[in-house]
C-alpha cells in the first residue's frame, strides 16, 4: 500500500452527480510528503466532486491547525489554516497542467491522486514569516539567540542587556494589556506599532 493511497480519486467510476469526500491530514502525511516547514498537523480535507459529462469539478475546503517552528524563538507555533482551493478535470490525449483552472488527464488513469493538490494547497496558505504575535514568544530562547547574534556581530553586553530589558518590558505590558479595564500606554502603543510594521516590511521585502 503506497503512502498515499487513500487519497486516489476514483474518478472513471463516479456517476454523474455530486460526491463527498473526506480526508484527515496529520503528522505522517506531511512527513511523507518531505515537508520541512510542517512538523505536526490537525487539519480536515473536506472534497466535494460535481461530475458533469466529461467534466469533474473538485472543490477542496481545508480547516484546521498545522504546527511550525518560530523563526524568532524556536518554539512551536500552531498555525490557524482556514483555505479553499477550486480546480476542473476532465480526459485528454495526455496529461497537461498548463491551466490554472483546469487539468487534464490520459484516459488511462482510473484516479486522480489528490494528496499533492492537498499538500500544495496548505503549504501556499502559510505565510513566509513564521513568528508568534508580539509578546507570545519564548522569551529565555530569544534572549539565548539575540545574545548569541549580537556575539556574532560584536555587540557590547551592555547593548544586549539592554536589548533584553526592552523586550521584558514590552511582553510585561502586552500582558497587563489582556487584563480586562486595563489602560493602554501611548507610548508602548506607538512602539508596537513601529515594530509591527518593521515586521510587516520584512515580511514584504
Amino acid at each position: 500500500m503506497g503512502k498515499f493511497t487513500d487519497f486516489k480519486l476514483p474518478l472513471k467510476s463516479l456517476p454523474e452527480g455530486t460526491h463527498e469526500f473526506e480526508y484527515h491530514l496529520d503528522k505522517v502525511f506531511f512527513k511523507n510528503m518531505e515537508s520541512e516547514d510542517v512538523h505536526n498537523a490537525d487539519l480536515l480535507v473536506k472534497l466535494t466532486v460535481v461530475h458533469k459529462v466529461d467534466i469533474y469539478d473538485l472543490t477542496f475546503n481545508i480547516e484546521g491547525v498545522v504546527t511550525l517552528i518560530c523563526d524568532r524563538c524556536l518554539d512551536d507555533l500552531e498555525m490557524p489554516i482556514d483555505t479553499a482551493y477550486h480546480i476542473s478535470v476532465r480526459y485528454g490525449d495526455e496529461y497537461n497542467d498548463e491551466s490554472d483552472d483546469l487539468l487534464v488527464i490520459p484516459e488511462a488513469d482510473n484516479y486522480l491522486n489528490t494528496a499533492y493538490m492537498i499538500y500544495d494547497t496548505v503549504v501556499l496558505s502559510i505565510p513566509i514569516k513564521h513568528v508568534h504575535p508580539m509578546g507570545k514568544c519564548n522569551r529565555q530562547m530569544s534572549a539565548m539567540l539575540k545574545k548569541h547574534r549580537a556575539t556574532e556581530r560584536g555587540a557590547s553586553d551592555e547593548d544586549t542587556e539592554l536589548e533584553d530589558s526592552l523586550i521584558e518590558e514590552i511582553d510585561s505590558i502586552d500582558a497587563a494589556a489582556s487584563l480586562p479595564d486595563q489602560p493602554s500606554d501611548p507610548r508602548w502603543d506607538a512602539l508596537r506599532k513601529l515594530s509591527s510594521e518593521g515586521d510587516g516590511a520584512t515580511a514584504d521585502e
